[in-house]
């Protein structure tokens, strides 16, 4: 009988807690960098009002 046991990192409670940094390599038209400001039990970032209704991509750098 073949063991079924699913060992994987996504898995185990305490490789989630671990920080690790990937890399994206992303192309596109324009970058902004920001800090998220607190908004009331959320974060907020303003970005120029040219930009509404185009696709943008979030990442996290610390």
């Amino acid at each position: 009988m073949p063991d079924n046991k699913k060992t994987a990192n996504h898995l185990d409670p305490s490789a989630s807690k671990e920080k690790r940094k990937v890399k994206f390599e992303v192309y596109g038209e324009e970058m902004v960098e920001k800090v998220v400001k607190l908004s009331g039990n959320s974060g907020r970032v303003y970005l120029p009002p040219d930009w509404v209704g185009c696709r943008v991509k979030i990442i996290r750098i610390d």
